[in-house]
Formats: structure tokens, C-alpha cells, sequence
């Protein structure tokens, strides 16, 4: 199984003066060490106007830094906004592009649509065409970055006239592609559109399973015709994260930012925000209150029926075990969360590599090649099924015109 860490760049009132600073550079060293440490992901989400909750409003410009530390971990868009008012379809796949060859063949592209009012009204983005919108423009990137010329599209969501989208990715016909879910039907839709699902809800391995099985029933069915040039059949699962050799303590170092994660995103989508004058983590710890040690003492009285990625390694590996026999491909860890602190989340990276992570590592060529081998009929049909844009022969790609007919450029002017 591979593993990932995901960052909202959540920053939790009052604020100092240089605490997005401090927020992003740490951030960053942690995807550095996770990088050291053998992780195989790191994903950045794009939000807008999310104060508090995240902070994460130009991911691109992270992985590019994130791209120059590290050497080997993949740098995922978990996700990007794909509605043409967010972001330019052309736009889009010059990022992606760029981003992938500056990291050398290391990115991972998730398509979404945003879900608050406070993103999609200040875009002016339809909330009854977000999901058609960000699909539409999706399969569009993934044309930009494979033909050379673009033909040009004329579509519901957005026009553009032939052109060749450049940089070309390393990785050949693009990136592979995700899209964001929140329940069984976004599952559903990313098995129908042979994209890797991000499933971005907190279930336990049973409804792990239930959502696995679903998704590949679906990728090995006729029903699946992919958005891109290839299908990413894949399913990641977040789950909360905070490592210590005591339970009590992972509990006191991470409990509180994973519930206050959960607690904003969902006061974000269902209650009136008052932009620039948020209180989240206020109403918060006023209806939370102080349970921190009871949830603990809980815990440890479990003994060892106690299975958690905020826990012991021992936790832990009890926990991940049933993800993976639920099949599970990727189990991605919210760790930078409320006012969890960076000492702790790097404490807990290193402890979960050292006594961990082996074990789950252990044999995982193996079991791709063996998927690979398994799913290649089914991959091939649906790709079969795709209804594929046509490219333009060189007779076809239009001239586009000079602005100035015959004007002349002296060659010392630029």
C-alpha cells in the first residue's frame, strides 16, 4: 500500500503577523522529510476565501517549491479547480505541464469543482454546473497536454480556438488523473470516468471495502469511458494521523486538529460566513469543549482493540492492515490540522517510516504488476469505448494571421 500527506495549510485564529509564513515553509520542510523518508505522495488541495480551514489558494505555486526539495516523492493537485472561472482549461494544463517537467515526471493531476458558496460565488461558478463544468474542462486539459496541435473545442462551459499547449508532461500522454469524492456517488463517478478516486471522507475499513468494490466493479464494467488518455485505477482513502509510542499522547498531540478539520469544512458548506471576520476555531473549542483526556483514557482502556493512524505504531499498523485488505491502493494521512504542531507532525513521520511503513512497503511491486496484469483487459475496452478527439492533419490546423499584415520587427527590438 502507498501512503501520502495532504495539506489544506489550515490556520486557525488569531493570527500573528508571520504565521502564513511560518504555516507554508513548515509545510514544506515536512513534505522535504516525508520525501526523505521514503512517503510516496504528497497532495495539495486548491481552496479560495477558506480562511482558517485552508489557506491553500495557489497549490501550484507549493509543488513547484515542493518540486525543487525533494528528490523522489510524487507531488499531487488533490485538487485543482477545473470550472474554466477558476482556472483557464489552457492555463491549467501549462501548470500541470510545467510542473511536471520541472519536477521530472512527478505530478499527479486531481480535477474538482469546490463545493462552499464562498468559492464558487466569488468565481461566479453555477453550483447546478460545477460537476459538469470541471468534467468537461478535465477531458479538455487532458487533450491539451497529449495533441500537438490542440484541435480547439467549442463546448458548454468554455471555447478555444486551435493551438499547441506547451510544455508537453514527462509523463506520457499526461499525468495520471484523480478526481475528488465525498461519497459513494463521486466513487462512482470516478470509476465511470477511469480516474483515481480521492476520496476525501472519513470511513472505517468496512465502508473502505463497500467503496472499493464498487469503484472496480465499475472500472472492469462497460460502464467505464475515461475522461483522459489513459485510466488511473486507483483509490485513495484519508484518514486522520498522529503518531507517538504513548497513545494518550498522540491523542493530546493530534485528536483535536483532525476535529477541528472535520468541524470546518462542514461549517464552511452549511453555515453563513461573514468574509474576514471568521470565528471557526473559537466556535470550535466552544463546542467541543475540553474531552481530550476522556477520549484518551477511552482509548487506552481498549487495549489492544484499539486500531488508529492517531495512535501507536502498533495502532496504526492494526488500522492500515484492514485498509489494505479492503483494498485500498493509497491511504493518505491529514496531519497538518487545527493547531497541530510542526515538532509533532514531524515526530510523527519519522516513527511511522521507522516502525511502519516496512511492512506495508514490503511486496507493493509485486502487487501493482499483478493489478496491472489483472486490469489491462479492462483498461484497454474502456479506452476502447472513449470517444477520442480527432487530430488535425497539417492541412487542416488553421493559420493564425500576424496582428500587422507584412509589418516588419527589426531584429535589435527585442
Amino acid at each position: 500500500m502507498k501512503f501520502g500527506v495532504f495539506y489544506e495549510q489550515q490556520l486557525p485564529k488569531p493570527w500573528a503577523d508571520d504565521d502564513e509564513e511560518r504555516l507554508f515553509h513548515e509545510a514544506l520542510e515536512q513534505v522535504e522529510l516525508a520525501d526523505r523518508l521514503g512517503f510516496d505522495h504528497a497532495w495539495v488541495v486548491e481552496h479560495h476565501f477558506l480562511e482558517e480551514y485552508s489557506h491553500s489558494s495557489a497549490p501550484e505555486v507549493f509543488l513547484a517549491a515542493a518540486a525543487a526539495r525533494t528528490q523522489r516523492i510524487r507531488l499531487g493537485h488533490g485538487i485543482r479547480h477545473t470550472p474554466p472561472a477558476y482556472n483557464p482549461p489552457a492555463r491549467t494544463a501549462e501548470v500541470v505541464a510545467t510542473l511536471d517537467v520541472i519536477s521530472h515526471g512527478r505530478i499527479e493531476f486531481g480535477i474538482g469543482e469546490g463545493a462552499t458558496r464562498l468559492e464558487l460565488g466569488g468565481f461566479g461558478v453555477p453550483a447546478k454546473d460545477k460537476r459538469a463544468l470541471s468534467l468537461e474542462a478535465g477531458e479538455q486539459i487532458a487533450n491539451m497536454m497529449a495533441m500537438t496541435p490542440y484541435p480547439g473545442y467549442e463546448g458548454d462551459g468554455f471555447s478555444m480556438p486551435c493551438r499547441n499547449v506547451v510544455p508537453k508532461p514527462v509523463q506520457k500522454p499526461h499525468p495520471p488523473m484523480w478526481i475528488a469524492c465525498t461519497n459513494r456517488s463521486t466513487i462512482e463517478l470516478a470509476a465511470r470516468s477511469g480516474l483515481g478516486a480521492l476520496a476525501f471522507s472519513f470511513v472505517d475499513p468496512a465502508e473502505a471495502e463497500h467503496w472499493v468494490n464498487i469503484y472496480y466493479d465499475i472500472i472492469r464494467s462497460e460502464e467505464c469511458v475515461p475522461v483522459g488518455h489513459t485510466v488511473n485505477a486507483n483509490i485513495a482513502l484519508v484518514t486522520s494521523f498522529s503518531l507517538h509510542e504513548d497513545r494518550a499522547q498522540a491523542i493530546r498531540n493530534g485528536l483535536e486538529g483532525f476535529e477541528f478539520f472535520r468541524y470546518a469544512l462542514n461549517a464552511l458548506v452549511a453555515k453563513d460566513a461573514v468574509p474576514g471576520r471568521t470565528t471557526l476555531w473559537e466556535d470550535f473549542q466552544r463546542q467541543r469543549g475540553d474531552v481530550t483526556d476522556a477520549v484518551a483514557a477511552e482509548a487506552v482502556a481498549q487495549g489492544d482493540g484499539y486500531a488508529s493512524a492517531i495512535g501507536t505504531p502498533a495502532d496504526a499498523a492494526r488500522h492500515l492492515r484492514a485498509m489494505s485488505a479492503a483494498g485500498v491502493d493509497q491511504v493518505i494521512f491529514i496531519q497538518q490540522a487545527g493547531r497541530n504542531t510542526h515538532a509533532d507532525i514531524c515526530s510523527s513521520l519519522q516513527l511511522f517510516a521507522a516502525e511502519v511503513m516496512p511492512e506495508f512497503h514490503a511486496g507493493e511491486a509485486e502487487r501493482l504488476a499483478a493489478k496491472e496484469l489483472a486490469l489491462g483487459p479492462y483498461v484497454a475496452a474502456a479506452l476502447g469505448r472513449k470517444h477520442w478527439m480527432a487530430p488535425l492533419a497539417d492541412d487542416e490546423i488553421p493559420v493564425v494571421r500576424a496582428s500587422v499584415a507584412k509589418a516588419v520587427v527589426p531584429v535589435n527590438s527585442v
